[in-house]
């Protein structure tokens, strides 16, 4: 017998984080699937990423921060929800305030699965590949045993954290934890420093030519030879509603291509998409990043594979997904849902 369909078309859908990277190309690809009674909470703050918002649709929006309490006092506007997609955190690696990461990205989500899994509430939301660390104990998203894991920052840790606390909790049973890995796309340009490469070598390239890259301070790795699991937004999107859709995916997935490719890679894939032989320099990595750098993530994808078999195949080529984003975001300057042939 199939397993049972969570309809996302039954019930309204809040979307924390909506504004944001991913979160907003979430409500671009529900917005396509015909679906706009979404509530989308952010906290939109000084930055651009409210452009994020323009040209897509939903019912109503609010700031993150007011979120909890309408949860709490019983709002009536979350009295049709049914399904919970939650990727508001502070994303930002470097990030140096514990506390404010406590409270953002652990006690934050505490709450919200909290209340979802009271309500039977189906409950997805955004772990990390971070969680993983350098990767010594491997990048296994079939391992109960998440004690093992050592992340290399803060931010890894916060997650690491909730991750750890709905095992223990008995949440993983019934709630969904995704482990983005190296995710690029659209809609990124507010992210600062947290952009990826591939927004930020554009720039680069259109400034000076040359796309510059860390130098490697391992022996093993030479330089640029550093490995991600690079992973676009829109495949991100199709993996993420995939299993929102599927009930019995329930505990963690890593959400990655599959295939671990090197920063050269990426950068000549720019290069192609632009139409230019490539010039690449390598600079010094900083310190305060050395010990905290991964130089291999590789996302085994098997148990994604196994509960979403329609995805097949699971992400488009990475030279394939970088020209589409160069060509039909980069250069146009357009944000998802602006194009009119989405």
């Amino acid at each position: 017998m199939p397993a049972a369909i969570h309809d996302l078309s039954r019930g309204r859908i809040l979307v924390t984080g909506g504004a944001g990277f991913i979160g907003s190309a979430l409500v671009w690809e529900l917005n396509r699937r015909g679906l706009d009674d979404l509530l989308v909470a952010d906290f939109l703050g000084q930055d651009e990423k409210w452009k994020n918002l323009v040209s897509l649709r939903f019912a109503d929006y609010l700031e993150a921060d007011d979120l909890l309490a309408r949860l709490e006092g019983n709002d009536p506007a979350f009295s049709e929800v049914r399904t919970v997609l939650h990727l508001g955190a502070c994303s930002a690696t470097t990030e140096r305030d514990a506390a404010y990461l406590i409270r953002n990205n652990f006690e934050f989500t505490k709450k919200l699965a909290a209340w979802s899994v009271a309500r039977h509430v189906r409950f997805v939301y955004a772990s990390s590949a971070a969680t993983y660390g350098d990767g010594a104990q491997g990048m296994d998203d079939q391992s109960d045993d998440l004690a093992r894991l050592r992340p290399l920052n803060m931010y890894g840790y916060s997650k690491h954290l909730f991750d750890g606390f709905a095992q223990r909790a008995g949440w993983l049973r019934t709630i969904t934890g995704l482990k983005y890995f190296n995710v690029f796309g659209p809609n990124e340009d507010h992210k600062g420093d947290m952009r990826s490469l591939v927004h930020k070598a554009y720039g680069q390239i259109l400034e000076t030519g040359v796309v510059r890259l860390f130098k490697s301070h391992r022996p093993e790795y030479r330089d640029g030879e550093q490995q991600r699991d690079f992973l676009y937004v829109k495949d991100a999107v199709a993996m993420t509603l995939a299993l929102a859709e599927n009930p019995a995916a329930a505990g963690l997935f890593n959400l990655g291509s599959g295939r671990a490719s090197t920063w050269l890679e990426l950068a000549r894939a720019i290069f192609a998409a632009l139409g230019r032989a490539p010039r690449i320099e390598f600079i010094p990595m900083p310190e305060g990043l050395q010990g905290k750098y991964q130089y291999h993530t590789c996302a085994d994808i098997t148990k994604l594979r196994a509960a979403c078999p329609q995805l097949d195949p699971p992400t488009r080529p990475l030279a394939e997904a970088v020209a589409d984003y160069v060509r039909e975001y980069l250069v146009p300057g357009h944000h998802l849902g602006e194009k009119a042939t989405e």
